[in-house]
């Protein structure tokens, strides 16, 4: 078998060009077919790069550097190939004898003189104050001062996935009037119908009965009220969405993906669990294709897994608004004149001001808010 070459495949319909991330084998090491070579990072996500036939790899695009879709990156050589020593390891053919090396004198180190240039004293205009002066003079006699480490530090090259997400936050906060509204939910009725179904609802359908299929089914319904939640804007124009294809915020290894329940607002509860449950582990395991993260109009993000009590979720752009979950805590809260507890999470919506308004996005959330406490409300959807 030849030398094949290893090139850039297309890896989504809007991408032309991907960043050498890091290569997982060194210029000259064997390979195996299908093992992975080098990962490609896009604006969008992470991806690997197999070889399709094993021999020795010759790496022709260095780490970070920045390559089209259909660049050539590598080449594998095969097995034959790669048996036959490279010119650049292989010895000269010599039909003569061999001639000795020749020593070399090695001059002494030549001593030269430094000329070390001293700055002239400050000329301090006579027109400043006596405070002034002061302050030139000192600042004249003091080298200048720079901050020194006071422990180990490491650095590492910013990913062109995290190289986009600051920049994209950065210009959402920019490009938008971003507004939060809040509300609290008392979840122990969603927490005691889960508690009651969970066990049937995974015999049935082989997947558990979380707690994000049934915040995007209230999500969903509320927006038939409220299109305006699921808009965006295109220059000059609105564009309403007859659907919603919800983003789910999922925490990676690689960085925070956004993968799309399409047509959430079609889906079951069930349906949309097991959609989110193959999405979620496709993250994990850095296998989610830019189609699977592309063209989601609405956001939901849970900070409260990790424990976050409040917060201010940023747009996903070109989306008009998002969602933020947060951890469940009780606390006292009044009810029919009592004071009692009860499990309550705060909800965030944050959303563009120049879309929405005040009214829309609280009444929205809102409704959110009264399908969660009553959510038989949601499997009627009344």
């Amino acid at each position: 078998m030849a030398q094949i070459e290893v090139i850039i495949p297309v890896v989504g319909e809007s991408i032309s060009e991907v960043v050498i991330g890091r290569w997982f084998k060194k210029d000259g090491d064997s390979v195996q077919m299908d093992e992975m070579l080098c990962e490609l990072e896009t604006d969008k996500a992470t991806m690997e790069l197999n070889a399709e036939q094993a021999g020795i790899l010759r790496i022709v695009a260095a780490e970070g550097s920045t390559v089209a879709v259909g660049a050539l990156v590598a080449t594998i050589e095969s097995s034959e190939l790669a048996s036959a020593p490279s010119p650049s390891t292989s010895a000269p053919l010599s039909t003569g004898p061999v001639s000795e090396p020749v020593p070399v004198s090695v001059p002494a180190p030549v001593s030269v003189p430094v000329t070390v240039s001293v700055p002239a004293p400050v000329s301090v205009p006579t027109s400043t104050t006596v405070v002034q002066q002061t302050t030139l003079a000192n600042l004249a006699d003091k080298p200048v001062q720079t901050s020194t480490p006071t422990g180990p530090q490491r650095r590492e090259r910013m990913s062109q996935l995290r190289k986009t997400i600051a920049r994209r936050l950065v210009a959402v906060k920019n490009e938008t009037a971003m507004l939060t509204t809040f509300n609290e939910v008392n979840m122990g009725p969603l927490m005691e119908m889960r508690s009651r179904y969970k066990d049937s609802f995974k015999e049935k359908y082989g997947v558990g009965l979380g707690f994000m299929s049934l915040f995007s089914k209230a999500v969903c319904l509320a927006m038939k009220e409220f299109p305006v939640i699921n808009a965006s804007i295109d220059g000059d124009e609105l564009v309403y969405h007859d659907y919603v294809d919800l983003s789910i915020a999922v925490s990676a290894p690689r960085g925070l993906m956004v993968p799309v329940v399409r047509g959430a607002d079609r889906l079951a509860l069930h349906e949309i669990e097991r959609e989110i449950a193959r999405l979620a582990a496709k993250a994990r395991e850095g296998t989610l294709s830019v189609d699977e993260m592309a063209g989601g109009t609405f956001t939901i993000t849970n900070g409260g897994v990790f424990g976050s009590m409040l917060s201010t979720p940023i747009i996903n752009a070109p989306q008009s608004a998002i969602l933020g979950m947060h951890n469940i805590v009780e606390r006292p809260i009044a009810m029919q004149g009592q004071v009692v507890i009860r499990p309550m999470m705060y909800l965030a919506l944050s959303y563009d001001h120049r879309l929405i308004d005040g009214k829309d996005s609280v009444s929205f959330l809102v409704r959110v808010k009264e399908y969660l406490e009553d959510p038989y409300r949601m499997l009627i959807e009344i």
